[in-house]
């Protein structure tokens, strides 16, 4: 075992350390963590201070505390103040990039991935779904060209391998162009993106923006441009290589934390629809085939297979994606997301009532909405409108 006094721990002397002799500790936050870890560690983002109160687990009595980041900086200053209370800790040198980095797939696993995706269980929670979302909301037709969006993570691999399959089964001729957007990844993430794609069987045609280092002198909603600037730069490549259709991975759960982020911080009422028609690039349309698959059961293919891929790879959250400062979450897409883990603690529906909550409008009680960009106020015609019995909510 390492001395205690040294501070980090690099993965051949882990690797060297008897089983059952360390615990893994992954300090990063709650979303990170869930979105992909170490084999068999566990989350305690508030070592330090569990610490330092005296409520640190049992199990941890007599062991190892290995502690990681994403790259190993925060890990590695929480590690020297677990080390100041006498406890022995160290930080994994390089942080879960790092062990990524030792894990790089080498060979390929398509025709496996491929034969998973075609198995009764696979095919209710993943393939069907997606079917499903292409039928009802008419996401591909014959003679498409449609340019699958791939970002690197879980969704957009996962949908790319669905497209292949849907490819392989349907009649109806449609073309495939597998886009990466490389904005500006640092070397591992591109190297990952790479050894993913070649792993899974996906011909990417890779091309290059300097998005990141336009969004790096950007001190207004960095964030909210660098995905404008992101879709633009998609909409043109995938117009030069003769697609008129762009499809995104983003899931079940995007769209209803998306409505509930429109409520919350947006005080309005809108969700992220199936499928849109282009603004700015005539004839380009985007498709969400997605949209009714849940991401504990993406998660659930990815940890089948040992899969892992990139998270968040921009430069803000470079050092270390746990995309929080202070115990604050950064993202308000991450804040919504805990908060619908929250919510589902005690009704286990909620996330299914916020899906269908978009297709239960009525529109005889709200104050206005809008249709094709013109308001209307239920004032308008109030004078002539006599609701039936049951029509108001509060009638009784």
């Amino acid at each position: 075992m390492p001395d205690h006094k040294d501070p980090i721990i690099t993965l051949d002397a882990l690797s060297d350390l008897p089983q059952g002799s360390y615990v893994l500790i992954d300090v990063r936050d709650a979303i990170s963590f869930d979105y992909d870890t170490l084999p068999g560690a566990v989350s305690m983002p508030d070592i330090v201070e569990k610490a330092r109160s005296g409520s640190l687990p049992e199990a941890f009595a007599g062991k190892l505390l290995v502690l990681f980041c994403m790259r190993g900086f925060e890990s590695l200053e929480a590690a020297e103040a677990l080390q100041a209370l006498g406890l022995h800790a160290v930080s994994l040198e390089d942080g879960f990039s790092g062990w990524i980095r030792a894990h790089l797939p080498q060979e390929s696993r398509a025709e496996e991935i491929e034969k998973d995706l075609r198995t009764k269980a696979s095919r209710k929670k993943l393939f069907s779904r997606f079917t499903r979302a292409i039928r009802e909301f008419d996401l591909v037709s014959e003679g498409d060209r449609i340019a699958v969006c791939i970002s690197g993570g879980k969704d957009s691999m996962l949908m790319a391998k669905l497209f292949q399959e849907l490819k392989r089964c349907r009649k109806a001729p449609f073309e495939l162009v597998f886009l990466v957007m490389d904005p500006g990844y640092n070397e591992l993430n591109r190297l990952v993106i790479e050894r993913n794609t070649a792993m899974l069987g996906i011909p990417a045609v890779f091309f290059e923006t300097p998005i990141f280092d336009a969004v790096d002198q950007m001190s207004d909603k960095p964030c909210f441009m660098c995905a404008r600037m992101r879709r633009g730069y998609l909409y043109r490549k995938a117009r030069e290589l003769g697609c008129n259709k762009i499809a995104l991975g983003h899931h079940f759960d995007d769209v209803i934390e998306t409505i509930l982020m429109a409520m919350l911080w947006g005080g309005q009422v809108q969700t992220m629809m199936p499928k849109v028609h282009s603004r700015n690039c005539e004839g380009m349309e985007l498709i969400r085939p997605m949209y009714y698959i849940r991401e504990e059961d993406i998660k659930a293919w990815r940890d089948e297979h040992g899969l892992h891929f990139i998270q968040c790879a921009c430069h803000f959250t470079d050092t270390c994606s746990s995309c929080r400062e202070d115990g604050v979450p950064v993202s308000k897409r991450m804040e919504t997301k805990l908060l619908i883990r929250r919510l589902k603690e005690t009704n286990p529906y909620v996330e299914a009532n916020i899906f269908n909550s978009m297709q239960h409008v009525d529109l005889n009680s709200v104050l206005s909405y809008k249709l094709h960009g013109i308001s209307h106020e239920f004032a308008d015609n109030y004078a002539e409108y006599i609701p039936l019995p049951g029509e108001d909510p509060l009638d009784e």
